[in-house]
C-alpha cells in the first residue's frame, strides 16, 4: 500500500466515525456554553480524563496524542474480576489471548501477539517500573492477581518503544499497585480494608485484607493479602473446562518516605507475590489439548522494586526518577501423565529473572507562550533464562538457557505552543546481547542495535476538539528461544519435522513503522447541567517486516533453523472510544476494527481478533449512592485463513448493580456489588482464544473498610 493509500485509509476511516457520531456543532455548542456559564467547568470526568503518567509528562487521556486507555481503581472494582484479562473487556485494540485459566492468559494489542513462543517480546508488560518477561510452551505471558492493582494504562502501537524499550511492536501496558494514600484519609492513621467476592462459576470464592499506615507525616506503609480459588469453570453449553480450576495467593508490601523540601522527594520499596500451587491441572494452560494430559504445577512469581523521585519543583532542570528492580518468574512442573514421550513431560523447571535499572531526568524550559519538556535517560537490564528437566540430559533443547542483556539510551522531547499546538520527537537506541548456554549445539554469543525513532503532534483547535498524528519505527530482535532453540534429536517418521532444527544464527531484526492519525471531541452540558461527553477515534497503518515464525516444513529431511524470517506483513484500522458521564445516567463505547494480511500468502494473519464492540449503559440514583446497567461485548465472525474456523461472531450481556454506604451513617466504609455475567448462557469463542469463554456467572462483592 502506498503512502498516499495509506492516508487516504486513515482519513476515510476518521471521516467514517466523524459523520456517525459527532456533528461539526458539538464542539462548537459546548464551547459557546461554557464561554457563557464558567460553573458548566464542573462537569462530571469521564474516562478520557484520567491520568496518563506513562506517556511522558502527565496529562489527560484525551489530550495525548497517542491510543491510551486508562483503567482506573473504580473501574478494576466494577469488572469483578477474576482473572488479569477480566479488566480489561472494555478497551479497544486489546485482545486477551490464551483461556481463562490463571496460567494460561497473555495479551494482544492491535493484532499484535499471538500464542506462541514469538510473540511474547511484542508488548511490553511493567509493573511499577519493572518489566515482566515469560515464555513457556502452551503457557502464559504474565501471572497476577486484579486485586493488587489501582491502574492500568495501555499505549497501543510502537511509538511506546521510546520510554520502554525497542521492540514493542504492539505497545505497552503498565500496572500501577496500590498505596497506603490510596486508603487514608487526612485524618487517619490506620485504614483496614476487608473484601469477599463469590462466584457461581464455578463455585469461586476471593478474599482480600489491605492494612495501610501512616507512621508519622512523611511515612506510610501498605500490606496486602489476597486469596483466590476456582473449580473448573463451565461454558455456555455447560462443557467443563478442564484443568481451569486454581488456587492462588498474592500479596504486596509497599513502604513509601517523602523528604526534602515541602516533602517533595520519595523513596517506595515494594515487594509483590503471586503464587499457584495446581495439582493435577492441564498440562496446556493456553488452550485444551487432551493428549498432553495433566501435570502438577507451582507457578510463583515475585517483583522487587526500589524507586527515588525527585520533582525538585523550584530547579526546571531537575525532575529525577531512578526505578531499580527484579522481577522473578519460576514454574515448577512434575507428576505428568502425558503418555507422549517427550521431554516437555519430564519433571522440570522453567524460570526468568530480570534484573533491570533506569534512570531519566527532565529538563523544563517555558516562556510567555511555550512549555518544554526534555527527557534523557538510560535503561539497563540483565535476564536469566533457566530450563531445566530431572530426567534425560538435564537441559532441554526447546527452551534454551542463556541471558539477554540490554543496554539503552533514549531522548524524548514534549513541547507546547500556546497551550494548543503539541509536538513530541523521541528516539531511543538499544545494544542488546544474547549469550547461550555452552550445552547448546552450535550456538554462540549474538549482539545488535535497535533504533526507535518517533514523532508524535497534537493541535487544538478548541477546548473541545483537537486532532492528532504520529509516525514511529521500531526494531525487534530475537529472543532467547528464538535464536538458540534447537530440536536435534532423532523423530518419528512423518513427523512435522523431519530434519531437526538447529540454532538461528541467521535471524534479521523484526521492524515495525506506524502511521497514525486521529482527533477527539469533548462536550459538556449537552443534556443536563453537569453533564460531559468526549470521545477519541484513532486510524492507524503498521508495516511488519522480516517477521520471525518456525520454519516451515522441511521436506528435504535434513536439519534446518528452528526460526526464520519469513515474510511481511501490514495491519490497519480504526479504535473508538467514547464516554458520557452525568449525574444521573452513564455510558461508554470501545470499538475496534482490524485488518491484517500476510504480504506472501495474502491471508489474514492468525494473530488478527474480530471486530469488537464493548458497550455500557447504566444510571445512578445519587440520594442511595446506587448505580446499575447493562454491559455488552459483541464480535463479528472472522475467518483468517491460517487457523481453524471460521469462528462465529457473538453477542454477550452482561448486568449489574453497585452500592457504597453514605458517609455520615453507620453504612460508612460498605460497599456491595453484584452482577450476572453472560446472562443467557450463550456459548462464544474469541477466536484468539484456546477455549470457549465462561457460561452465565453470578458474582456478589462486599467491601468494608476500617478507619482510626
Amino acid at each position: 500500500m502506498s503512502a498516499g493509500k495509506r492516508l487516504a485509509f486513515l482519513m476515510g476511516g476518521v471521516a467514517l466515525l466523524s459523520l456517525t457520531v459527532a456533528t461539526p456543532s458539538l464542539a462548537q455548542q459546548a464551547e459557546a456554553q461554557r464561554s457563557a456559564a464558567p460553573e458548566a467547568q464542573k462537569s462530571a470526568a469521564t474516562a478520557l480524563q484520567r491520568i496518563v503518567i506513562g506517556a511522558g509528562q502527565e496529562k489527560v487521556a484525551i489530550d495525548t496524542p497517542q491510543a491510551v486507555t486508562v483503567i482506573d481503581q473504580e473501574q478494576i472494582d466494577d469488572e469483578q474480576a477474576t482473572t488479569i484479562g477480566d479488566i480489561f473487556r472494555q478497551t479497544p485494540g486489546v485482545t486477551i489471548i490464551g483461556t481463562d485459566r490463571v496460567g494460561g492468559q497473555g495479551f494482544n494489542i492491535r493484532g499484535v501477539g499471538a500464542a506462541n513462543a514469538s510473540d511474547e517480546s511484542t508488548i511490553i508488560i511493567t509493573v511499577d517500573g519493572a518489566t515482566k518477561f515469560y515464555e513457556q510452551y502452551n503457557m502464559g505471558s504474565f501471572f497476577s492477581d486484579p486485586e493488587l492493582y489501582k491502574q492500568v494504562e495501555v499505549l497501543r502501537g510502537p511509538a511506546s518503544s521510546t520510554l520502554y524499550g525497542s521492540g514493542a511492536l504492539g505497545g505497552v501496558i503498565n500496572f500501577v499497585t496500590k498505596d497506603a494514600s490510596d486508603f487514608l484519609s487526612p485524618n487517619e492513621k490506620v485504614a483496614l480494608r476487608l473484601k469477599s467476592m463469590l462466584d457461581s462459576n464455578k463455585e469461586g470464592l476471593s478474599t482480600s485484607a489491605i492494612l495501610a499506615a501512616r507512621l508519622g507525616e512523611q511515612t506510610d506503609v501498605l500490606v496486602n493479602g489476597n486469596f483466590r480459588r476456582s473449580n473448573d469453570y463451565l461454558t455456555g453449553s455447560g462443557a467443563k473446562v478442564p484443568g481451569s480450576g486454581f488456587e492462588a495467593f498474592s500479596g504486596l508490601a509497599k513502604v513509601t518516605h517523602h523528604f526534602g523540601d515541602a516533602n517533595e522527594q520519595s523513596v517506595r520499596l515494594s515487594y509483590q507475590r503471586w503464587q499457584s500451587d495446581a495439582d493435577n491441572t492441564s498440562y496446556a494452560q493456553n488452550r485444551t489439548i487432551t493428549d498432553f494430559g495433566n501435570i502438577d504445577r507451582e507457578i510463583t512469581d515475585q517483583t522487587l522494586v526500589f524507586a527515588y523521585e525527585n520533582p525538585a519543583q523550584g530547579n526546571p532542570f531537575l525532575d529525577l526518577k531512578l526505578n531499580l528492580s527484579v522481577s522473578d518468574t519460576k514454574v515448577v512442573q512434575d507428576k505428568a501423565t502425558a503418555r507422549i514421550p517427550s521431554p516437555l513431560f519430564l519433571d522440570s523447571e522453567y524460570g526468568y529473572r530480570t534484573w533491570q535499572a533506569k534512570l531519566e531526568n527532565t529538563f523544563e524550559t517555558t516562556g510567555d507562550s511555550f512549555a518544554n519538556f526534555l527527557t534523557l535517560g538510560t535503561q539497563l537490564s540483565y535476564q536469566q533464562r533457566t530450563g531445566k528437566t530431572k530426567g534425560g540430559t538435564g537441559w532441554v533443547d526447546f527452551h534454551p538457557e542463556g541471558t539477554d542483556r540490554k543496554i539503552g539510551v533514549f531522548l524524548q522531547n514534549e513541547f507546547i505552543w500556546n497551550e494548543k499546538l503539541t509536538i513530541i520527537p523521541g528516539v531511543r537506541l538499544d545494544h542488546i546481547a544474547l549469550d547461550p548456554d555452552s550445552r547448546i549445539p552450535g550456538a554462540r554469543s549474538q549482539s545488535d542495535l535497535a533504533f526507535s525513532p518517533k514523532i508524535a503532534a497534537m493541535y487544538k483547535f478548541t477546548e473541545s476538539f483537537s486532532i492528532f498524528g504520529s509516525l514511529a519505527r521500531t526494531e525487534r530482535l530475537p529472543t532467547l528461544d528464538e535464536m538458540f532453540s534447537t530440536s536435534a534429536r532423532p523423530t518419528r517418521p512423518g513427523s512435522t519435522f523431519p530434519g531437526g532444527r538447529t540454532v538461528s544464527l541467521g535471524l534479521k531484526k523484526e521492524s515495525s513503522l506506524n502511521y497514525e492519525a486521529g482527533f477527539a471531541v469533548s462536550g459538556r452540558d449537552l443534556i443536563q447541567d453537569g453533564d460531559a461527553l468526549q470521545f477519541k477515534t484513532t486510524g492507524f497503518y503498521n508495516d511488519l517486516t522480516n517477521l520471525i515464525a518456525v520454519n516451515p516444513l522441511n521436506t528435504l529431511r535434513v536439519p534446518v533453523p528452528y526460526y526464520v524470517n519469513i515474510n511481511q506483513a501490514h495491519i490497519y484500522g480504526v479504535e473508538f472510544e467514547a464516554d458520557y458521564q452525568s449525574q444521573y445516567a452513564f455510558a461508554n463505547l470501545a470499538y475496534s476494527i482490524l485488518r491484517g494480511k500476510d504480504e506472501k500468502t495474502k491471508q489474514t494473519l492468525a494473530s488478527i481478533p474480530a471486530d469488537t464492540v464493548a458497550v455500557t449503559l447504566g444510571a445512578r440514583v445519587p440520594d442511595y449512592n446506587l448505580s446499575f446497567g447493562w454491559r455488552g461485548q459483541f464480535a463479528t465472525s472472522i475467518s483468517t485463513g491460517q487457523t481453524t474456523g471460521p469462528f462465529a461472531g457473538y453477542a454477550v450481556h452482561d448486568a449489574f448493580l453497585s452500592w457504597k454506604g453514605d458517609e455520615a451513617t453507620q453504612f460508612k466504609g460498605w460497599e456491595v456489588r453484584a452482577s450476572v455475567e453472560n446472562i443467557f448462557d450463550k456459548r462464544y469463542r474469541n477466536n484468539l482464544a484456546g477455549d470457549d469463554g465462561r457460561g452465565r456467572t453470578f458474582k456478589l462483592t462486599f467491601n468494608k473498610q476500617f478507619g482510626w
